[in-house]
């Protein structure tokens, strides 16, 4: 957590870089990027849409340092809220010094992704590809995937990797460093994310929502942090929003006796103990706020770019 950091002591000898992540929605980007640096900095779920925000991701080894951008799952905007994550996409794919387009072994290649790799096309920067979810696919499926990943015409070289057991992802690694220029490191030495504390919180509780909800919820969710406060050591009180669209929306989340809600919180309170290494009060309470994916000023507040 925290803000790009100042150049070390200008050691041209060390390699830095950014490598965004390009990917349809639910191909396992997140858990990718968690398993390549190592540290959990992006929420996973098996809904579309869960990265809202271009989280980046910092792996560090000896000599390099290594910035994943974990972007907005590739769409065909509907609404302001995609329009953002669409335009975030663009930029960083601009900023980047390689991309890795990542495909879902399972699934195969189907018109996402190639709808994506005809976005790739004219990239500025190398394309790897990564076929992920090797361990759910049998061998004729992960070969046909791989076929598929290099018809795609994009990308000098096709990995197959499982970001859930690891398989493959040091290989990757090795290969996504290979591509980074000669340069300072732009984060300290310990930092694995450049999300502020507010968000990285608020994303654990919006995990636990999108766990344990279906159909329309997941997407209209979203979490504002209110406060964090550490009222003595050891010990946070954090109050969070749970902000939905509709009143049916909020009753859901609140569920029955409020058992719903409590599970949540439950749920998320144990998930932001482990991040801030101590014991934790949580406090959530739903509101509503009708068409917030479409409202500007909700998503400035947000910070959804």
């Amino acid at each position: 957590m925290g803000q790009v950091a100042g150049s070390r002591s200008g050691d041209l000898a060390t390699r830095s870089g950014f490598v965004a992540l390009a990917g349809r929605p639910n191909v396992g980007k997140s858990t990718l990027a968690n398993a390549i640096v190592g540290a959990k900095v992006a929420i996973v779920s098996d809904k579309p849409q869960t990265t809202r925000r271009a989280i980046r991701g910092v792996a560090n080894g000896p000599g390099w340092q290594l910035v994943l951008v974990d972007l907005p799952g590739v769409q065909r905007p509907r609404d302001a809220l995609t329009e953002r994550m669409q335009r975030r996409v663009e930029r960083e794919l601009a900023d980047a010094d390689g991309c890795l387009l990542v495909v879902n072994a399972e699934q195969g290649v189907g018109p996402g992704d190639r709808f994506i790799a005809g976005l790739l096309h004219g990239a500025s920067v190398p394309v790897t590809i990564a076929v992920n979810k090797v361990d759910r696919a049998d061998r004729a499926h992960t070969v046909a995937a791989l076929a598929a990943a290099a018809e795609l015409g994009v990308g000098d070289e096709v990995f197959p990797v499982s970001a859930r057991t690891g398989a493959g992802v040091a290989r990757l690694t090795d290969h996504l460093v290979s591509l980074l220029p000669a340069g300072p490191f732009y984060f300290d030495d310990l930092q694995r994310s450049d999300q502020p504390e507010s968000v990285v919180l608020a994303e654990l509780v919006r995990e636990q929502v999108l766990s344990r909800t279906r159909e329309e919820i997941p997407h209209a969710v979203e979490i504002e942090i209110e406060s964090i406060e550490e009222s003595h050591p050891g010990l946070h009180r954090v109050e969070a929003i749970v902000l939905v669209e509709t009143e049916s929306q909020k009753g859901i989340l609140i569920g029955a006796q409020g058992r719903m809600i409590k599970a949540i919180g439950t749920g998320a309170r144990r998930a932001i103990e482990r991040e801030l290494g101590s014991k934790v009060h949580l406090s959530l309470s739903v509101r509503v706020r009708r068409h917030w994916r479409a409202d500007e000023r909700v998503l400035d507040r947000l910070g959804i770019e």
